[in-house]
């Protein structure tokens, strides 16, 4: 059954696994009752940390069913679709704030077979996604500054967003999902979701968790 933008839906972000048993991680994320993983791709030049690119998605892909959600922080995200594609993404998310035709992106992952997301850093107007609403079927809203795991979430800044991607979505009668990323824990989880939100992202709130399918359960209300 294909889930929808009223369906909570918990992503664990493969950025707080353990990369030395990483196909571990990720079979054990997909015991846990996930529903998909987030992979954060960063490039040292969008965000101040490099993580991985193409092969890591690739070398994951056999270990799990579970839809790979790419999140490219790239400053030129439109130059690595056909290689994140090749690796076996589900979904690509860019950033509006990338070096990039947005919607020239955007139509390049959709004509590929893929579903499309857009991101909005903390600091980012929601106005600035409102031209590309209909050409989505994922909006990222990042509830803390990209590039590092850890760090507080940004209720102020982030969730008057949430809220406003919502009321547009139902106006416009579009069916994107709204998602979070940063600060996502048991307690942040449920702030969100009565903003608006209902993909979930989160890092070690989900893989630092020795019961990992009690943390999914818990974060799925």
């Amino acid at each position: 059954m294909s889930q929808t933008c009223h369906d909570r839906i918990i992503a664990p972000s493969v950025l707080a696994s353990d990369w030395g048993r990483v196909a571990e991680e990720v079979q054990r994320a997909t015991s846990a009752g996930a529903d998909w993983l987030h992979l954060d791709a960063m490039d040292g030049h969008f965000v101040k940390n490099i993580s991985f690119g193409p092969q890591f998605v690739a070398a994951i892909r056999p270990h799990t069913d579970l839809p790979l959600d790419v999140h490219l922080m790239l400053t030129h995200p439109q130059n690595y679709l056909e290689a994140f594609i090749k690796a076996g993404a589900d979904r690509i998310t860019v950033h509006v704030e990338a070096d990039h035709d947005v919607s020239d992106t955007l139509r390049k992952i959709r004509d590929a077979g893929l579903k499309t997301g857009l991101a909005l850093n903390p600091a980012t107007p929601i106005e600035d996604a409102i031209p590309f609403l209909s050409e989505i079927d994922l909006l990222l809203v990042m509830t803390v500054v990209p590039g590092f795991g850890g760090q507080s979430f940004m209720e102020d800044e982030t969730m008057p967003k949430v809220a406003a991607a919502k009321t547009m979505r139902e106006e416009q009668g579009l069916d994107y999902h709204i998602q979070v990323d940063g600060g996502i824990d048991a307690e942040t989880v449920n702030i969100a979701g009565t903003n608006g939100a209902n993909v979930m992202v989160a890092g070690t709130a989900l893989f630092g968790q020795e019961d990992m399918a009690a943390a999914v359960t818990g974060m799925r209300g």
